[in-house]
C-alpha cells in the first residue's frame, strides 16, 4: 500500500479531472458502422449508433484519425489535416457527430499524426519541387552530394531503409514509418505554427482531448550520427524522447493546451518512468497522460507470456505514478491483437470468462481506462491463413521482406495470426446478419466467421454476455471513487496464475482476485487483508466462489472483487 504521502501529494494526485474519471471508448472508424455500403466504416454510421455508444456507460470515444489521407497506413497518412477522409464522409457529418455525442455527455478525442504526414499533403508537394521552396525545410532532407545517407531504420519500409530518394530535388527524405509517411521537420518554427493552428482549429470546434501518435519521436538529432549495430532492436532509445521535445510540448502547451479544458495524452511515454513522468507531471506543463508500451510488450510471442510479467509491469508503473501524474490504463488498441486473444484464452470454453477477467483488470486500476471497440463483446483474433486476406502495410511489408530473406513462410503467417494488427480491425461484429451487420456491401477486410455467436444484438439480449458484464463494471467502476483514485497495493507478485490487489481509500477497501488460469486455483489470501466480511461486488462467474476464511477457491479465469470491512 502506498504508504508515507504528504498531503500535498494526495490532494494532487486526486484532485478531481474529468479525464481522470472518464472511461475512454476507441473507435477505429474504418471498422466500426459503414452508413452507405461501400465496405468501409464512416461517420455517418458511428452517428446511427451513439445510443448503443451511451448504453455503454462510457464517457468519452477517442476516433483514430478521420482526416484526409489516400490510407497508405490507414489514416495515419495525413494529405489534409483540416478536411475529413472521403470515405469517412464531411465535415457536416463530422459537426454532426460531435453534437450528438455531446448531447450523450459524450466527449470526443482526436488523434493527433504529427511525426509525419502523407507524401500527398500539398507541403510535401511543393517540398519536392526544388530545395529553395519554403516547404522544403518542412521535412528533413540529405543532399546526394553527401553521399549516402547515415542509415536510419524504418518500421514499415520493405527494406527498413528510413531514406527515399527524390530524383527532382535530387536528396534523400527522412521516413521513420512508410515510404509515403515522409517525417515533418519539428525543428522548423513554421511548421510548428502551422501545426498549432490547426490544433486550434479543432478545439474551437468543441472536441475534448487530443491523443499524440507517435510523438516521442518527433525531435530528431539532426546531427545524424551513425549509431551502433544492431541498434533498431532497442529502437526507442535511438529514436524517443529526442533533444528538443520538451521544448516543443512546452511551447504546444503555452500556445495551444492551456487554452483548453482537454485531455493530452502522450502515446508511447518514452521508454523510462523518467520520460513518462517527464511528459505528463502537472509541474511539467506538457501532456496530462501516459500512454506507455511497456505492458503491451508482454505476450507477443504465439507460446504465451508469463503472469508475472505481466504483475510486475502494472506493478511498476502504478507504484512510480502513486503521488504524481497520471496513466493510461489499456490492454488493447488499433495497434495490437484482440485482447482475449493474446492475454486471455480465445477457445469456446474461456473466451467469455477470460475477456471478462480481463475488462474486471482494467476497469479496477488506477488511471484512465482505454477500451477497443468490439472488446466488449468479446472479439477474438480472426487468425488469417492467407498473406491476400491482409490489409495492414506493416503485415503486408514485413512479408515481403520475409520473401526477400527467404524465410519460413510458414512460421511467418502463424506469427502474424497471432500479433498482426488486422486482427483487431475486422469489422465490429453487430447481429448475426450479413457481413455482422456492419455493411450491406463487400467489407474493407473479412469479418470474422464467429461473428453469428458473437454479436451485440444477441450479447445485449443476455444477462451474462460480456457486453452486459462490460456495462455493470462500468457502472461499478464510476460509482466508486476509490477505484478512480484509491491506493494501490499488490500482493503474492510471484504467484504464476493468480493477480491479486486492493484498492483503498478513507472510506473504503476493494480486494481484486484475477485467475489468470484455465484451471481452478485453491488460492490463500495474505492474512494482512482482513476478508472476514469480505462480500463479492463483482463476479464473472453467476456463483460465488467458496470461501473459507482467507482460502479462497477459484474458477478457471475468475474474476472477483470483494468490499472489504475497513475495520
Amino acid at each position: 500500500m502506498c504508504v508515507g504521502k504528504t498531503h500535498a501529494q494526495k490532494k494532487n494526485i486526486r484532485q478531481p479531472k474529468w479525464w481522470k474519471e472518464a472511461v475512454v471508448y476507441q473507435i477505429y472508424p474504418r471498422s466500426f458502422k459503414d452508413s452507405d455500403g461501400d465496405g468501409i466504416g464512416d461517420l455517418k454510421g458511428i452517428i446511427s449508433k451513439l445510443d448503443y455508444l451511451k448504453s455503454l456507460g462510457i464517457d468519452a470515444v477517442w476516433l483514430n484519425p478521420i482526416f484526409s489521407s489516400p490510407n497508405d497506413d490507414n489514416g495515419y497518412d495525413i494529405s489534409d489535416y483540416r478536411s475529413i477522409m472521403k470515405e469517412f464522409g464531411t465535415m457536416k457529418d463530422f459537426d454532426a457527430l460531435l453534437k450528438g455525442l455531446h448531447q450523450r455527455n459524450i466527449k470526443l478525442i482526436l488523434d493527433m499524426v504529427l511525426n509525419h504526414s502523407s507524401d500527398e499533403h500539398e507541403w510535401f508537394k511543393q517540398a519536392k519541387q526544388s530545395r529553395t521552396n519554403p516547404y522544403h525545410n518542412y521535412y528533413h532532407w540529405w543532399p546526394e552530394e553527401k553521399g549516402k545517407p547515415t542509415p536510419r531504420y524504418s518500421f514499415f519500409d520493405v527494406n527498413n531503409d528510413a531514406w527515399k530518394y527524390d530524383a527532382i530535388t535530387k536528396s534523400y527524405y527522412l521516413h521513420y514509418f512508410s515510404q509515403k509517411q515522409p517525417d515533418l521537420n519539428w525543428e522548423n518554427e513554421k511548421l510548428r505554427n502551422e501545426i498549432y493552428d490547426m490544433m486550434k482549429f479543432w478545439l474551437d470546434k468543441g472536441i475534448d482531448g487530443l491523443r499524440m501518435d507517435a510523438f516521442q519521436y518527433v525531435s530528431k538529432d539532426t546531427t545524424w550520427k551513425k549509431y551502433p549495430e544492431g541498434y533498431e532492436k532497442n529502437i526507442i532509445n535511438y529514436y524517443g524522447m529526442g533533444p528538443n521535445l520538451h521544448h516543443y510540448l512546452k511551447e504546444m502547451n503555452k500556445e495551444v493546451m492551456s487554452k483548453y479544458n482537454v485531455m493530452t495524452v502522450a502515446e508511447g511515454a518514452g521508454s523510462t518512468l523518467e520520460d513518462a513522468h517527464a511528459l505528463v507531471d502537472e509541474d511539467r506543463h506538457e501532456l496530462n497522460m501516459a500512454y506507455h508500451f511497456e505492458i503491451m510488450d508482454i505476450g507477443n510471442d504465439p507460446k504465451g507470456y508469463l503472469l508475472t510479467d505481466l504483475k510486475k509491469a502494472f506493478n511498476k508503473w502504478e507504484t512510480s505514478f502513486a503521488d504524481k501524474g497520471w496513466l493510461a490504463v489499456f490492454l488493447a488498441n488499433h495497434d495490437v491483437p484482440r485482447m482475449v486473444s493474446k492475454y486471455g484464452n480465445d477457445s469456446p470454453e474461456f473466451r467469455q470468462a477470460s475477456s471478462k477477467l480481463l475488462t474486471t483488470l482494467i476497469m479496477t486500476m488506477r488511471g484512465t481506462p482505454f477500451y477497443f471497440n468490439g472488446d466488449e463483446l468479446g472479439m477474438s483474433n480472426i487468425k488469417f491463413d492467407q498473406i491476400e486476406d491482409y490489409r495492414d502495410i506493416a503485415t503486408i511489408n514485413a512479408h515481403k521482406n520475409a520473401v526477400l530473406k527467404k524465410e519460413n513462410l510458414k512460421t511467418f503467417m502463424a506469427n502474424q495470426q497471432f500479433i498482426s494488427r488486422d486482427n483487431t480491425r475486422t469489422p465490429f461484429q453487430w447481429d448475426n446478419t450479413a457481413n455482422a451487420g456492419f455493411s450491406s456491401g463487400t467489407p474493407w477486410i473479412k469479418v470474422n466467421p464467429n461473428y453469428k455467436s458473437v454479436n451485440a444484438f444477441a450479447e445485449e439480449k443476455d444477462p451474462n454476455s460480456v457486453l452486459t458484464y462490460f456495462k455493470r463494471i462500468v457502472a461499478f467502476r464510476k460509482a466508486t471513487p476509490t477505484l478512480m483514485y484509491g491506493n494501490y497495493q499488490a500482493y503474492d507478485l510471484e504467484n504464476p496464475d493468480v493477480y491479486c490487489y486492493t484498492r483503498t481509500d478513507e472510506k473504503e477497501s476493494l480486494l481484486v482476485l484475477l485467475n489468470f488460469s484455465s484451471k481452478e486455483i485453491n488460492y490463500h489470501i495474505d492474512q494482512k487483508i482482513n476478508t472476514t466480511a469480505a462480500a463479492p461486488a463483482i463476479n464473472n462467474y453467476t456463483e460465488s466462489p467458496s470461501k473459507k476464511n482467507n482460502n479462497i477457491k477459484l474458477m478457471p479465469w475468475q474474476a472477483v472483487v470483494y468490499k472489504l470491512n475497513k475495520h
